[in-house]
């Protein structure tokens, strides 16, 4: 067996993933048993859509996270969980697509008479710019850089670790993944902490 054949069999996260899966499960346990739904996601229209969006974008923030620190072990040669930086693009790629089809819902939330659009536009619009507009738009790019970075995976399997440039890529694109969606988790977090919808 060679080393190309050690990095790809390497041990898998799923030991890490089941105790992060019974944690974050006995976390929701515990709020959901001692809080009153209204104080957990709020009493506005959109108060289900924001609890899913928000939901969305905390599981996006650290599944991006892991694929980051696998997508930079890829890049410099040192990949020991090849099968999971693959399966990791996938989940990355469907919880991008589902943070952006709750946020894109809540938008017309957002858009409403008397809502936060109407209080940034008052009050100042080039934070609306900021924090709105380009927010939206920078978020929207996760999703085909997420796809474009499994494909790669996926097509080129284990064959990718033998070309330093299709590696350099998918290390690329997840690190925009990342870069991207942090810039439009901060700007939606900050956001919600000065007038949530």
């Amino acid at each position: 067996m060679n080393d190309q054949d050690a990095m790809v069999r390497e041990p898998s996260l799923a030991s890490l993933a089941l105790v992060v899966i019974v944690l974050l499960a006995l976390a929701g346990f515990m709020l959901a048993t001692t809080a009153p739904l209204g104080n957990l996601i709020g009493t506005s229209s959109w108060a289900f859509v924001g609890a899913y969006h928000g939901l969305a974008a905390g599981l996006l923030m650290i599944v991006a996270t892991i694929a980051l620190y696998l997508g930079y072990r890829l890049f410099i040669g040192q990949i020991k969980a090849f099968h999971d930086l693959q399966l990791l693009s996938v989940v990355t790629a469907t919880i991008s697509f589902i943070t952006i089809l709750f946020g894109n819902w809540i938008y017309i939330g957002y858009r409403e008479p008397n809502s936060v659009r109407a209080f940034f536009l008052a009050n100042n619009p080039v934070l609306h710019q900021i924090f709105f507009e380009f927010k939206e738009f920078i978020a929207l790019f996760t999703f085909p850089l997420a796809v474009a970075a499994a494909y790669i995976l996926y097509r080129y399997g284990a064959q990718l670790l033998n070309r330093p440039w299709l590696k350099a890529t998918v290390a690329i694109l997840i690190a925009m993944v990342f870069v991207f969606f942090t810039l439009a988790f901060g700007l939606g977090a900050a956001i919600t902490k000065i007038k949530p919808v």
